[in-house]
């Protein structure tokens, strides 16, 4: 499996946001969304190929309980499923971040899903662009991947307007309690997710879901290992 970085930090994000973790980041994604905070894992993809058990060593290796398998799409890889099922056999608690437009049969205590919308389309590039939008949504895989796990939906929201969006895409999925659902300010830098929290934390509280800081951002900056 190609990866990007190995580092112990905090989850910023979600349910668990503020609890310690080692995050294990894959190399490869199959989409571009244009806010992309790690292209290092897709736009500009780097990272030795590893072994997974090699992977697994180094992980366990730190005195941490939670382990967070993220990307670029760690899905694309096909040795996260030993991966996370030999890091559930220690005793871990194994968080997967997708985009949700891939299914393997990995095992996870939380499957941290976060669909794409139609803000997240590449601004350059024809041909990605329309692998993007074709590729972004995929609302059978989502099932899938629910159906197997404990979940969370989390979106990235840039505009007041993404919000309807929100609403006609979780329109599709009435079995997902709104609780489960957390909307998160679209931004790299602190002041930008301060100015949208104004509005996005309220709204997500009229509509029944969850506001997501971004944690990580807040403590350390947008700054990679973090």
């Amino acid at each position: 499996m190609r990866i990007a970085e190995v580092f112990h930090s905090i989850q910023g994000e979600g349910e668990f946001a503020g609890t310690p973790s080692v995050f294990v980041r894959t190399t490869g994604c199959n989409l571009r969304c244009w806010f992309c905070d790690t292209p290092y894992t897709s736009f500009r993809a780097e990272g030795p190929i590893r072994d997974w058990r090699d992977v697994l060593s180094e992980v366990l290796a730190v005195d941490c309980a939670h382990v967070v398998l993220t990307g670029g799409e760690p899905l694309l890889q096909p040795e996260i499923v030993p991966l996370a099922e030999a890091l559930r056999r220690e005793g871990r608690v194994v968080t997967v971040e997708t985009a949700g437009t891939v299914f393997r049969p990995v095992e996870s205590d939380l499957m941290s899903i976060s669909p794409k919308l139609s803000n997240s389309t590449p601004l350059t590039s024809a041909r990605w662009r329309e692998r993007h939008d074709r590729d972004r949504d995929q609302p059978h895989v989502i099932r899938q991947l629910m159906n197997a796990s404990r979940f969370q939906l989390k979106f990235v929201v840039d505009q007041p307007a993404d919000l309807d969006e929100i609403v006609r895409y979780l329109a599709r999925f009435p079995e997902v309690p709104r609780e489960c659902v957390w909307l998160m300010p679209q931004g790299t830098q602190q002041s930008d997710l301060v100015e949208k929290a104004i509005w996005l934390a309220p709204a997500a509280a009229r509509l029944g879901h969850r506001f997501c800081p971004r944690m990580q951002i807040e403590l350390f900056g947008s700054v990679r290992g973090t």
